[in-house]
């Protein structure tokens, strides 16, 4: 057995895939459904680590737009899948933590999202434990996306060093509202209010 990884398909392939990946995911019928579905998910986007990185945050101007990245890179991902010989691992590439993010809202409709994936003949490809956040301008994602769609919103599309820095400033202001580890501790106690 080799412990050779495989290399990575040509960012201009990927990017030539995951256009028509991206039309025919907005040309299905249940398209919409998936859309309002994915949107509806904000009663539940809690993550202090994810959007909150964004510059003046704004879940109501925000989402839309972002359903848009978070699509562009499900498309990505589904074209190094099939062009990678279905290697999960080398699927994984970089994805800005944002965008990652509004992933999570789109994998959370999943009845909506295999059938869609089904009728358009990908794989969805989205493992917590293996995905990287290490995106950063010039990197393999980054190649691959401005091949397919031009360069990518820099409001969302956050470079990794940049995405520490914001997230350090938040830890800061979360512990002085009481909330440590960045939103997964505090020591509230909800009965004496």
């Amino acid at each position: 057995m080799s412990n050779v990884t495989p290399a990575l398909p040509a960012a201009e392939d990927v990017a030539a895939r995951a256009r028509q990946i991206m039309a025919a995911i907005e040309a299905d019928p249940e398209f919409d459904a998936f859309t309002a579905a994915a949107l509806k998910y904000d009663e539940a986007w809690t993550c202090f680590t994810g959007f909150p990185v964004i510059e003046q945050w704004n879940l109501d101007t925000d989402k839309r737009p972002l359903l848009t990245e978070g699509l562009r890179a499900l498309a990505l991902k589904a074209a190094v899948y099939e062009l990678g010989g279905n290697d999960e691992d080398m699927t994984e590439i970089p994805v800005s933590v944002p965008v990652d993010e509004m992933m999570h809202a789109m994998i959370a409709q999943p009845q909506l999202l295999d059938r869609i994936a089904k009728r358009v003949g990908i794989s969805v490809i989205h493992q917590t434990d293996k995905e990287h956040h290490e995106y950063a301008a010039g990197d393999y994602t980054h190649a691959a996306y401005m091949a397919a769609w031009g360069e990518p919103n820099l409001r969302y599309w956050l470079d990794h060093n940049e995405v520490n820095r914001r997230l350090a400033i938040l830890e800061a202001k979360y512990e002085e509202a009481g909330f440590r580890r960045s939103g997964k501790e505090h020591s509230f106690d909800f009965a004496a209010a």
